[in-house]
This record gives C-alpha cells, structure tokens and sequence, in this order.
C-alpha cells in the first residue's frame, strides 16, 4: 500500500480513491473535511463533511483527485492517524487509525484520549 504523509496524517490508496470518486460528483474545489468535536459515546467524535470552503490554517490533503480538508483545532487529536476506507461484508466506510485514542466505540466514530 502506498500512502501520502503530510503532518504525520496519512491518506491510504483505497481512502484516496473513494474520496475522488465522491468529488467527482460534486462542484470543482469541493473537499472532503474530516474534523474532530466532543461528543459520542467515547469523548470525541469525527466528522465528515463535504465543504468548499478552504482556511489558511487547514492542512490539506491531495492525492488523486482527493482532497481532505483537517482544521488546526483537530489536527492534534488526528497526529500520526492513518485515513483509510474499508470495504468489506459488514458494509463500507471511512475509518481513521488514530494513535492518539486511547479507546474507540463499536461505530468507529468516536474515541477517548
């Protein structure tokens, strides 16, 4: 598997190419946003947004015709995490591998540092 690192958060192959595929349907300039709130059953919670809206501040992410927006708040809770989509028989989704979190809940959403 080949990954791209930018501050330490890493966008898997298959994540890059869902992501793409996503894009591909929505206005030019437009990227995914992943963020971190508190919340869900575990302390903090990802969101998922599509967003054309791009700060001086937010690390950006592009590979493939993925982009990934991450604001500087969530930035530190998302440090040397790996994004990666899963496809598999329980269903498809975006998973983010997060060194940080000390525990994570069955939906894959939320975590605790």
């Amino acid at each position: 598997m080949t990954d791209v690192s930018t501050a330490n958060v890493t966008l898997s192959d298959s994540a890059a190419a869902r992501i793409a595929k996503i894009l591909a349907a929505e206005p030019g300039g437009t990227a995914l946003r992943i963020s971190v709130s508190g919340g869900g059953c575990s302390g903090f919670q990802y969101g998922f947004d599509l967003d054309q809206t791009r700060t001086d501040e937010d690390l950006v992410l592009e590979r493939d015709g993925a982009a990934v927006l991450i604001d500087a708040v969530s930035l530190p809770y998302m440090e040397g995490s790996v994004i990666d989509f899963v496809d598999d028989i329980i269903g498809q989704s975006f998973q983010i591998k997060n060194p940080n979190a000390t525990a994570s809940c069955g939906c894959g959403t939320s975590f605790s540092i």
